[in-house]
């Protein structure tokens, strides 16, 4: 049986950040243009009133102190709250595969591998910039890669759920060197006019190549075992599914078309299916709650991520046993679990376990279990 192995990985983080006092100030513009234009209506009981943000709620709520975005003008514009993206023509590399190729080419050189060594390219998002061709057929060109590629969007656990494909295909032998990106340009498809997710998400692209342990030129992660679960649910939902390419103020106005997600029942309903996952996995695979060295969840919510870490291991977790990234990269959907992967396990000796989890709208759960080499 051939082992898959993690042997890479690698973070693209845009230039731009916004911290949460210049998201808060911006926003709270916003809101008094808003409340002051609509005055009659709100008075009359026709609208609800924008209540203001402040940097203490974004911080209670999410344990998020900034984000990095692609395009942080027209965020901050009170007149446009949107990202700009340049529109760019069908010839041109297209934003997604132009973030991927950072990531890539830096996973690659920690694996001490080349692009002709790749023969399969996953791009696993859950925001994909247009419907075909498929990003990652782009990529695996711009590349200069071999062999197939595919797009794939489970939302959140996307990387997971690629992680576990490419893995599959590595133990049967279709394929030798495999590179999953998560190219996440999730603040394209945030709502920064509500004050209750405008704080969220950021962008960032993250990279890894699996390929047998045997092949492995270097230090690397051997893949025990991989599970993944889906469930349905409305309470997360994203019903635009594209990247606008707009001018500023050309946006429509359309709520229902962007981010939505009911707090609560997210929390009370995603809170227990992966803690229940995560122990399920550990128990098939004999991994006691004393074994597994670090946990690499899921940035999503610094609440979230401190009651599944006392679930799984029964205790609170040091800060080095489940590392967060949340606070400078804030939610950046399914590549938060690997870019906490990547900064924080260089320092596990071998025979240490690990496990990494995504999860999110769907409902889905995606876990990994890995051992260092």
């Amino acid at each position: 049986m051939i082992t898959p192995a993690i042997t890479g990985t690698g973070v693209f983080t845009p230039r731009e950040t916004i911290t949460n006092d210049e998201l808060v100030e911006a926003f709270n513009a916003y809101a008094e243009k808003f409340n002051i234009e609509n005055a009659e209506a709100i008075e009359a009981g026709e609208l609800e009133a924008k209540s203001p943000s402040s940097t203490e709620f974004i911080l209670s709520a999410s344990g998020i102190e900034q984000r990095y975005v692609m395009d942080k003008s027209g965020v901050l514009d009170p007149e446009v709250m949107h990202p700009v993206l340049r529109p760019r023509a069908d010839e041109e590399p297209g934003l997604m595969a132009e973030m991927a190729l950072s990531a890539a080419r830096d996973a690659l050189a920690q694996a001490g591998r080349t692009a002709e060594d790749v023969d399969l390219v996953i791009c696993a998002a859950s925001n994909h910039e247009r419907a075909y061709p498929a990003i990652a057929i782009e990529i695996q060109e711009l590349l200069g890669a071999g062999g197939f590629a595919f797009d794939m969007n489970v939302a959140c656990s996307s990387a997971t759920f690629g992680i576990q494909a490419a893995a599959d295909m590595i133990r049967a032998g279709s394929v030798k060197c495999a590179l999953i990106v998560n190219p996440e340009i999730c603040s394209a498809h945030l709502e920064w006019r509500d004050r209750d997710c405008h704080f969220i998400f950021g962008d960032v692209c993250t990279a890894a190549v699996i390929e047998p342990a045997e092949a492995a030129q270097g230090a690397h992660f051997l893949i025990r075992s991989t599970r993944c679960a889906t469930q349905f649910s409305n309470n997360i939902r994203n019903n635009n599914g594209f990247l606008r390419r707009t001018r500023p103020g050309q946006m429509e106005d359309r709520r229902d078309m962007q981010f939505m997600q009911e707090g609560r029942k997210v929390f009370k309903e995603v809170l227990p299916l992966v803690s229940r996952h995560i122990a399920d996995h550990m128990a098939e695979e004999g991994v006691a709650a004393d074994d597994l060295r670090r946990l690499w969840l899921h940035q999503a919510n610094k609440s979230m991520n401190d009651f599944i870490g006392r679930k799984v291991l029964g205790r609170v977790p040091a800060p080095e046993e489940q590392p967060n990234i949340l606070q400078d990269y804030a939610n950046t959907s399914s590549a938060g679990s690997i870019i906490a992967f990547s900064k924080y396990s260089d320092d596990l000796k071998p025979g240490d376990t690990g496990l990494i989890c995504s999860f999110g709208a769907g409902y889905s759960v995606g876990s990994v279990l890995v051992e260092r080499a």
